[in-house]
Parts: structure tokens; C-alpha cells; sequence
């Protein structure tokens, strides 16, 4: 009962959160009594078409989909099961089988990305979705997806902001890996425009820069992936969750 009175009083400023129930960012969400729910990411420029499985059969119509693809978040069971990212043709595996009991309030993302050597291999993200119900800040995480910049730090600053006053928003994200890690919350920041700006880890050598405008109530997750061949040389996938949308590519300006 009290839960119930807690989400009763919570769906009545709705200017709080977009609505009660469905949706990436409603109260059941914040009040972690939601559904558990999944989505997936394939960020594996000329790669293969892929599905994700969850114990053998394709979910979340997740099915012969390309480089650029993301899913919107959608509901899965709390009982435990096996989900594994497949190439389309043949069902082989792209990286390993993934067997978790998800959890009410979570949120899971699997991003197929390009390994060393270009080797194709998923990355599993559990999000514990813990954001206040009364927040309006974004939500931002990083993945390296680029086996040509295999470490970076990424700064998400005010434009004027020199990043060699500053140290990095996301330290050290090497290829394969997220910042925030799996089971930790996005980092959170107040909606305005930004300066996005990627180096080599631990370095001022920046490779990538480009403007990034953050919308109250985002939840992005920024994903490097190769531009070219020489080292260093990356792009930017930008991935809203629950936009419908095929992810955007940002490109390094000047």
C-alpha cells in the first residue's frame, strides 16, 4: 500500500516526468517498480546483420538488423535467461552468452561493437536507472567501440572551458568498456549545449571535438566507433534511448 500511495502522489505533478507507466523515463521507471526492460545497440560500421536472442529465439523484433540500428527499450521477463547477440546468416555468436536475472527499475543495453583486430563482440550494460523522481537533468554514458583509439578520455564541457584546466568527465574508457560500468547510474548533467571532446587516454591530444546539445530529460549514451584506418581516427554514435530513431552519427569538427 505504501509503494501504491507513493505512485499515486508521484503521477500527480505531471510536469515532473512525461507519465506514469510505458515510456523510458516514467515513475514506475524511477520508482524502480517498472518492468525490467532491455534494448540493443549495433555500432559495427560494415558489419555483420545481427539478432539478439534471449534462450534461442529473437526478442524485441531485434532481427537482421545493420550498423546504426537501436532498439527502443522494451519490457522482459524477471526470470532469469540466456541472451546472445547472432549474425543473421549462419547464428553465429558475437562475443558471449549473457545469462542475468533482470531486475525491476533496471534497464539492460547490449552494443555489438568492433574488437581487436576487428573481431565483432557485445558489451552488456546493466543501468539501475536510479534518477530522482523530481530530476530534469540528462543522463549520459560512454562506451569506446573504436579497436583504433583503444583508451580515451572524454570531456563534456561548457564550449569556452579549456580541457587542459579540467580533468575528464569519463576517464580511461578503453575499448569494449563503459563509463559509468555495468551497475553503476549514468552521469547526470543540467540540459544545455556542450563542447564534446574525446584524447588518448591520459593525454591533452584531443581526436575528436564536436558541439552536443543536452535536452532535460535525456538519457544518451555516446558511443565511439572508427572513422578511418590510422589510430586515432573515430566518430560518435548518439543513442537516445526510446527515440525510434536510427543512431545518429556525430563527426570531429575543426
Amino acid at each position: 500500500m505504501k509503494t501504491l500511495h507513493k505512485i499515486l502522489l508521484a503521477c500527480a505533478p505531471l510536469m515532473l516526468v512525461a507519465a506514469c507507466g510505458g515510456g523510458d523515463d516514467s515513475v514506475d521507471d524511477r520508482l524502480s517498480v517498472a518492468d525490467p526492460k532491455v534494448r540493443f545497440v549495433h555500432a559495427i560500421e560494415g558489419g555483420p546483420s545481427v539478432g539478439l536472442y534471449r534462450n534461442g529465439g529473437t526478442i524485441g523484433g531485434v532481427n537482421n538488423v545493420n550498423y546504426r540500428y537501436a532498439s527502443n527499450y522494451f519490457d522482459v521477463s524477471s526470470t532469469a535467461a540466456d541472451y546472445q547477440v547472432r549474425t543473421t546468416v549462419g547464428g553465429l555468436p558475437i562475443g558471449n552468452n549473457f545469462n542475468f536475472d533482470p531486475h525491476q527499475g533496471d534497464k539492460y543495453t547490449f552494443v555489438a561493437y568492433a574488437g581487436l583486430l576487428g573481431v565483432p563482440n557485445t558489451l552488456f550494460i546493466e543501468d539501475p536507472y536510479n534518477k530522482s523522481l523530481t530530476s530534469n537533468e540528462a543522463r549520459v554514458r560512454v562506451v569506446n567501440g573504436s579497436n583504433n583509439a583503444t583508451a580515451v578520455d572524454v570531456y563534456l564541457t561548457a564550449p569556452s572551458v579549456d580541457i587542459a584546466t579540467v580533468s575528464p568527465n569519463y576517464s580511461n574508457v578503453t575499448l569494449g568498456n563503459a563509463v559509468p560500468g555495468t551497475g553503476a547510474d549514468s552521469h547526470e548533467f543540467n540540459a544545455n549545449n556542450y563542447q564534446l571532446r574525446i584524447t588518448a587516454a591520459g593525454t591533452k591530444t584531443v581526436i575528436f571535438n564536436a558541439p552536443l546539445n543536452l535536452s532535460q530529460n535525456a538519457d544518451l549514451l555516446l558511443v565511439t566507433v572508427p572513422s578511418g584506418l590510422l589510430p586515432g581516427q573515430i566518430k560518435v554514435l548518439a543513442v537516445t534511448a526510446d527515440s525510434g530513431t536510427t543512431a545518429p552519427e556525430i563527426l570531429t569538427t575543426p
